[in-house]
């Protein structure tokens, strides 16, 4: 009570702060700007408390011509200085605009409490008080100006606790905040289960924030509150026994749940926006689904995005300050039918704009989805936007999919062999599985893993259980979060255990969506299993045709804080009865038609892509091959060849191409191609490296039939390649410009191109092809009419027509600018995803580096080296593995010793940046990451000390 009164008391001092407390005012670009050091409630032990604060304004607003007031609140650790941009420019468009800093960070004073109801956000309360005082500032009636707030995070809850406490707020707009603190820093994805598990990491990482802002500006560290910088005492003892307990006093949970805007939503008067980030685990896309929930029961208006990006990196702010400025124009303006105060709240609403949400784009070609090496938002692809009329639910819409387990080798196991999955819970709980890093997302991709393919961090032996469906018959949409029934026992009182949904695709590469896991602690007896229902994370992905969904339920994570006892699980899945086997995953999907699209057809920005489009000299390839085979034979689908010569029985199933001892020689003796030899399998992209004169584009003329060897071979598929081999017809080529005949239109061009191999309309898939294209009404225009853009358009549907099985690609990224470049690889990547082959010949080896899984160096019509481009580049070079703080001198030991023990030429070379310089040798990477992790070693990155420039650049000045 005292510390209300208190606050009432701040308030009568207030009202004329705008006056007495301001500065000079200054006016620049038609903008009135003032800063102004406002009084708010006193802290619990009585400390006085001043405000930091700037009123932007339009010179225009007066009296007689109010305007529209918003204010703008910061985020966590930040201060007004970083919505001065934002608030002129709404100051210019005609808004009175307050920017502050809030308590506890920067020139304001006081102690931070977390949006807590008694302090930030009475403080933003003041502000709207002292909005009322201002005759320039729109009312709607005394002592209510017209409105709106605006925040991200930290400022997007004080806006949403604002919007449901205070019924003069007019309009809110809020992105990547939470829905309850206290299930957001120690959240729990069991349900009917108390408590949760603590995410460690993100909660050190803020408070980190805090005490490095004390030090700054020279704050007394004493205590525990210089454990702390200017968090409250209260909050700071509270979580210095989570971060030594690993458990969440229910004190803190209790003051946490208060600065929850789920909570008080219902009772808003505001127009809502909420804006979430879909690569975010720090506030997931359940948050921002419960707030838009909770609105819809006021009966207000509401509208929500998810969109790319999050605390990991990758949100657009200035995205979302245009959609705050287009949401303030249709609430705030005069006229606008706001003034959300005049009148009860109606019920339950539904969105007022159609649920939008960025789908990331992973796969162009064969279905959505592919198996992007990562599970980040999509590579170099744009996402595409899809609406929906209602927000995903959380927790499955019904849609089951069987699952079973798999074992360690990694495959899956039929029913008969169905049973529980016993897993360690180390002491100490490391090593840790790594699957998000925060403030930087997914692991995989910041370490560069891909996991199928390699070392995974993020499922440990012996730390998980693995489960997976069948392979999808029909593509789909992730979109909300699923859910899955386990059985859990353990060993003691109960369980901590972190379980995550991942995209498999058919070569075996595992995208985890932005590394974001499901946290659970399930409370247990000793030895008697528990059937719980799991909501797994929230996630937006496009999954293809073929690929699996795989359940992973480990029991440590990084992020988060784990037992330090010893424990032994024993995890199985739970039928509907609650009895182990049996289990199915519950998904939260949208289906293939539900909703729009908006943006291009092709997943990838064509401006950024298609300036590699040509096929002319396919074209002709083609033509002659079938010119070819009409002469032996009637024109007809394509069939296998009878020959015996022509095909080998022997070769594997997933050989693409064979290249055995390959010459070519030239009738004045000079040799081409002298002996090159090499294999390309299935899902692989494979560069094609060499200098001017090295024989690649004889190679790949020799492929593509227009040239004979001298001797050796080539086979295709298992068929020999001669001038007119049928199995030409599967292989598809890139090279320079498409070739088409001006007078006729876009679609005529392709049923012509079809038409003239001979093979049925049928197998052209010209819908996918049209898609692919993106053109809409235009491919029914003459081509001459195109531009240059539409023609490259053209010519990949062309090239794509059949989806061949073999993509040939010489020198692709000619004439692209960087973001066009950082596209294609997406684009060569989830062609191979699919189950199809690239080839690529460039001379650009940084690009090979980041796209090519494998890489073939030629010189002098030679093969230098071939192999995995990973293998290419730590052949004989070095690594620096960087590790957790205090660590380098365990790693240097552990390494020592692992190199020793194999003595495959491997050696430590030294410390450098915090990490431990190393060269491999035999053993690979791969183990030596293997065997830190085991160790207890924090792997944080390993970065190669030499790229394939540097390698290309050795093999071809070798003699």
């Amino acid at each position: 009570m005292a510390r209300l009164l208190a606050m009432g008391g701040a308030l009568v001092v207030a009202v004329g702060a705008l006056t007495a407390g301001a500065q000079p005012s200054t006016t620049t670009e038609g903008v009135r700007e003032q800063v102004f050091s406002i009084p708010v409630g006193p802290e619990p032990d009585g400390q006085q408390v001043t405000i930091d604060a700037t009123l932007y304004e339009p010179a225009s607003a007066t009296a007689d011509s109010p305007a529209p007031a918003v204010l703008l609140a910061h985020g966590f650790g930040g201060s007004k200085a970083d919505l001065a941009g934002q608030a002129r420019t709404l100051a210019a468009d005609g808004y009175a605009v307050v920017a502050w800093t809030a308590r506890g960070f920067g020139a304001s004073g006081g102690m931070v409490h977390l949006d807590s109801p008694d302090y930030e956000v009475a403080d933003a309360r003041v502000l709207v008080d002292l909005l009322a005082e201002r005759p320039e500032v729109l009312q709607d009636a005394p002592g209510d100006p017209r409105v709106g707030i605006a925040g991200s995070s930290y400022g997007g809850a004080v806006g949403l606790l604002l919007a449901g406490t205070d019924p003069r707020i007019d309009a809110v707009a809020s992105a990547i905040t939470w829905s309850d603190l206290s299930t957001a820093l120690d959240p729990q994805a069991a349900q009917g289960q108390p408590g949760g598990v603590f995410k460690a990491g993100w909660t050190s990482q803020l408070l980190t924030s805090l005490t490095g802002s004390a030090l700054t500006n020279g704050g007394a560290l004493n205590g525990s509150a210089g454990a702390c910088g200017r968090l409250d005492p209260d909050l700071c003892r509270d979580y210095l026994e989570a971060a030594e307990t690993g458990v969440v006093p229910q004190s803190l949970r209790d003051e946490l749940a208060r600065s929850a805007p789920a909570a008080v939503l219902p009772n808003t008067r505001a127009a809502v926006l909420l804006v979430q980030g879909e690569g975010d685990s720090l506030f997931g896309l359940d948050a921002s689904a419960a707030n838009a929930a909770a609105a819809q029961r006021a009966g207000v208006p509401v509208s929500l995005a998810w969109v790319s990006g999050g605390h990991d990196g990758g949100f657009d702010g200035a995205a979302f300050n245009a959609r705050t400025a287009a949401w303030f124009d249709e609430h705030l303006r005069a006229g606008s039918g706001s003034g959300s105060a005049s009148g009860e709240a109606t019920g339950s609403s539904p969105l007022t704009a159609p649920f939008s949400v960025a789908v990331p784009q992973q796969s162009l070609f064969g279905g959505r989805g592919g198996g992007g090496q990562n599970g980040g938002q999509g590579g170099g692809s744009a996402p595409a936007e899809r609406t929906l009329e209602t927000v995903p639910p959380l927790g499955g819409t019904g849609q089951r999919l069987a699952l079973a387990p798999v074992s360690p080798s990694g495959q899956r196991q039929d029913a008969s062999q169905q049973g529980p999955t016993v897993v360690l819970s180390p002491a100490g709980g490391r090593p840790a599985a790594m699957t998000a890093l925060p403030g930087l997302g997914d692991v995989a991709s910041l370490v560069g893993l891909a996991a199928g393919g390699g070392f995974s961090t993020a499922v440990l032996p012996g730390q998980a259980a693995v489960f997976e469906t069948e392979p999808l018959e029909q593509p789909l949409t992730l979109l909300g979060a699923s859910s899955v029934r386990l059985s859990v026992t353990s060993n003691t009182d109960d369980a901590v255990l972190f379980a995550s949904l991942s995209d498999v695709s058919p070569d075996g590469s595992t995208a985890l969506p932005s590394g974001l896991v499901a946290p659970l602690r399930v409370q247990t007896k000793p030895g008697q299993p528990t059937t719980v229902d799991v909501t797994l994370p929230a996630v937006v992905r496009d999954v293809a045709a073929g690929h699996r969904l795989r359940l992973v339920v480990a029991s440590t994570d990084s992020a988060y804080a784990v037992p330090a006892d010893p424990r032994v699980y024993s995890i199985a899945l739970a039928s509907a009865d609650g009895t182990a086997g049996g289990g199915q995953l519950s998904v939260a999907s949208a289906p293939a038609e539900a909703g729009t699209r908006s943006g291009d057809s092709l997943d990838v920005p064509w401006a950024h892509v298609l300036t590699l489009a040509g096929v002319v000299v396919a074209a002709l390839a083609l033509a002659l091959v079938d010119a070819a085979r009409r002469r032996r034979r009637p024109s007809g689908p394509v069939e296998p060849a009878s020959d015996p010569d022509n095909q080998r029985d022997d070769q594997p199933d997933d050989v693409v191409l064979q290249v055995n001892d390959l010459e070519k020689v030239y009738g004045d003796g000079f040799r081409a191609v002298d002996g090159v030899s090499f294999t390309v399998r299935r899902g692989q992209v494979v560069g094609l490296l060499g200098p001017n004169g090295a024989g690649k584009t004889t190679t790949l003329r020799m492929l593509m039939g227009l040239l004979r060897p001298s001797a050796g071979s080539l086979e295709v598929l298992g068929q020999r390649v001669r001038p007119g081999s049928p199995v030409l017809a599967r292989v598809g080529a890139l090279v320079e410009g498409p070739g088409f005949l001006p007078h006729l239109s876009g679609l005529a061009n392709l049923r012509l191109f079809w038409a003239s191999t001979g093979r049925p309309a049928a197998d052209a898939r010209f819908e996918e092809a049209l898609e692919v294209a993106g053109l809409g009404d235009a491919v029914h225009r003459r081509v001459r009419g195109y531009s240059q853009g539409m023609r490259q358009r053209l010519g990949i549907a062309q090239a794509m027509l059949g989806f061949p099985d073999l993509l040939v690609l010489d020198e692709p990224t000619n004439g692209l600018d960087p973001p066009q470049i950082t596209a294609m690889r997406q684009v060569l990547r989830d062609y191979a995803a699919t189950g199809r082959t690239v080839l690529v010949s460039s001379h650009l080896l940084s690009e090979v580096e980041a796209t090519c899984s494998h890489a073939v160096v030629m010189a002098r019509g030679k093969v230098l080296a071939a192999g995995s481009v990973a293998e290419l580049v730590a052949g004989s070079g070095e690594v620096l593995v960087s590790v957790g703080e205090g660590q380098v001198d365990q790693a240097v030991a552990v390494l020592r010793d692992v190199l020793d023990r194999d003595d495959d030429g491997g050696r430590v070379l030294g410390v450098r940046d915090g990490g431990v310089l190393v060269a491999p040798g035999a053993s690979g990477t791969g183990g030596l990451v293997a065997a830190l992790v085991a160790s207890g070693v924090q792997v944080d990155l390993v970065v190669p000390q030499r790229h394939l420039e540097e390698v290309f650049l050795e093999l071809v000045a070798a003699p």
